[in-house]
């Protein structure tokens, strides 16, 4: 199910930069709109696994260093 939303009061000179956004892109403004709420969402949804992570890595006191994940990386390559 889709819903419809409208956003009132919004500056002359913001529309105006999300016009020019749609544009580059080759999109309606509600296409444009559209990607970049669920761009939006997407990122939220990451920010709670990051935050996860966090919790879980202040909860256990374990810590990663870079070299061990890049020599893991490499490993992997192989």
């Amino acid at each position: 199910m889709t819903v419809q939303i409208t956003i009132r009061n919004v500056p002359d000179e913001v529309r105006n930069k999300l016009a020019e956004g749609a544009a580059r892109r080759r999109q309606s403004m509600q296409a444009f709109l559209l990607d970049e709420l669920e761009r939006v969402a997407a990122r939220s949804n990451n920010e709670m696994v990051f935050e996860r992570v966090h919790a879980r890595l202040a909860a256990t006191n374990s810590r990663v260093d870079a070299e061990t994940i890049v020599n893991a990386i490499k490993a992997d390559r192989k």
